[in-house]
């Protein structure tokens, strides 16, 4: 059993070495993703906003697994954040992104504040697209590469109340989904990850009250396990259940469905007033989900 794991672990590496960027990785999955890529041997590049729990975090996959690491602290809501990324990078033989930071809102699109559904855009879309064209082109270059995208099981229909962020996920979920085929002849897998509710970081984020929802390491090591091999993983039992039952409905039919969902997470909010006090007291602190 010892060596099947070493074996899995050394061609691991030996497909996406030595070093790997996770964006997001301060918290929820992003993390979680950083721990199991640091596990199988790839030094980690970890990018967030929040630089104390950066650190802490680059010191115990050194200390844990040996692995390299290096801290990039840039708001991704920025496009001279997505630069610093790049430029910090550009020393190392990247050969996996895992692009993890994200965040979400709910409740009624016309009771939200414009500048945050904008911001949602820029790190949910933008710093995306920005990323996967910079680390896309690298792993083109040296013929071999994964990239990891974070959509969700809301990108599949339209969602009420949480429009803006479903919209997000749709984007990244369909630009995974070309980019897999396209890329391919050059060597770079690329895999759309659609999870269900995560308990993160993410639903205290979005002001979001879950029951039963997943954990981070139900979705990082299964995110991980379907690069190069799938389009699309809905890591966890909770994701393939949703993400299946739903598939049987039409479009329309999804969306009547999740809507009664969200119904149900968002029914202790006072649209006017708790979720703008939700929002001022939380940062846009990337997790996927």
């Amino acid at each position: 059993m010892k060596s099947s794991t070493n074996s899995k672990k050394h061609r691991f590496c030996s497909k996406y070495g030595p070093w790997s960027v996770v964006t997001g990785a301060s918290d929820g999955i992003g993390r979680e993703i950083a721990y199991r890529l640091a596990e199988n041997g790839l030094s980690v590049v970890l990018v967030a906003r929040r630089q104390d729990r950066l650190t802490e975090l680059a010191e115990d996959l050194a200390q844990r697994h040996g692995v390299g690491t290096r801290v990039v602290t840039a708001d991704l809501g920025q496009i001279a954040g997505v630069e610093e990324v790049v430029r910090e990078t550009a020393d190392l033989d990247v050969g996996l992104l895992a692009a993890s930071a994200g965040f979400g809102t709910s409740g009624p699109l016309l009771d939200a504040a414009l500048d945050e559904e904008l911001a949602m855009l820029d790190v949910n879309c933008r710093a995306v697209l920005a990323l996967t064209h910079a680390f896309g082109n690298r792993f083109a270059a040296r013929g071999r590469g994964g990239i990891v995208l974070m959509s969700s099981i809301v990108g599949f229909q339209g969602v009420p109340l949480t429009a803006n962020y479903a919209a997000t996920k749709a984007y990244v979920q369909t630009l995974a989904e070309g980019l897999r085929l396209e890329l391919a002849q050059q060597g770079v897998e690329v895999l759309a990850s659609a999870p269900g509710p995560v308990a993160s970081g993410f639903a205290r984020r979005a002001d979001l009250r879950m029951g039963q929802a997943l954990t981070p390491t139900h979705v990082g090591q299964a995110t991980l396990d379907a690069l190069g091999r799938r389009t699309t993983v809905r890591p966890g039992w909770l994701s393939k259940l949703l993400g299946y039952s739903l598939a049987t409905l039409p479009r329309a039919g999804r969306t009547r469905v999740l809507s009664a969902v969200m119904r149900g997470m968002t029914k202790h909010q006072n649209h006017s007033a708790s979720r703008a006090e939700a929002a001022r007291a939380s940062e846009i602190e990337g997790v996927g989900g």
